[in-house]
């Protein structure tokens, strides 16, 4: 049987993850923190991305260019509106200015444990992949394709691939927590 379709959802679970962790905040300015941001224009919800160009010209500051300037108001609703943000937006008439404020203890902790439970649902999708492999392999065994020494030897496998990509989302989410708690 072969496992590497199971090897790649597994690398793909992670991959989801890293790109998670580049949505959280970390005290600094990041255009990806405004990634998961909806806006309203011409009667279709958009990407911010879509709409608008973001950079982060100073570490305390998200710079929102957007490419239509009559949608600066929805823009800046939409950020606003984004309550797990917590961004207070303003414009200049061409451009929307987002600033980055400091973030308090308090608030770095409860970060850290939104990023703990977005790493725990990496580890359960893993989980459910490796099910997905083991019921696999068990059919292939009722079905006498495979030997108990074949199944045994594709479990082990299986595992060993699940904690080695474990410990991928383990070293991701101690590099974010380090990086939340910087002061």
């Amino acid at each position: 049987m072969d496992t590497a379709i199971y090897t790649q959802k597994f690398a793909a679970a992670v991959a989801r993850f890293a790109e998670e962790t580049k949505k959280i905040r970390t005290g600094r300015a990041h255009p990806d923190m405004l990634s998961g941001v909806v806006v309203e224009v011409y009667g279709t919800r958009m990407p911010l991305n879509q709409v608008a160009g973001i950079s982060a010209p100073e570490p305390s500051q998200i710079l929102v260019t957007p490419f239509d300037p009559h949608s600066i108001a929805a823009i800046v609703a939409a950020i606003r509106d984004n309550k797990s943000l917590g961004l207070n937006p303003s414009d200049d008439g061409r451009n929307v200015r987002v600033p980055i404020p400091t973030l308090t203890e308090e608030r770095r902790r409860e970060i850290v444990r939104s990023l703990n439970d977005k790493a725990e649902e990496a580890r359960i999708a893993l989980r459910n992949i490796r099910e997905d492999a083991r019921k696999a392999a068990k059919v292939k065994k009722e079905a006498k394709e495979l030997s108990e020494d074949d199944l045994k030897r594709i479990e082990k496998g299986i595992d060993d691939d699940v904690a080695k990509h474990n410990a991928k989302i383990d070293e991701i989410a101690k590099e974010k927590e380090t990086e939340i708690m910087k002061v």
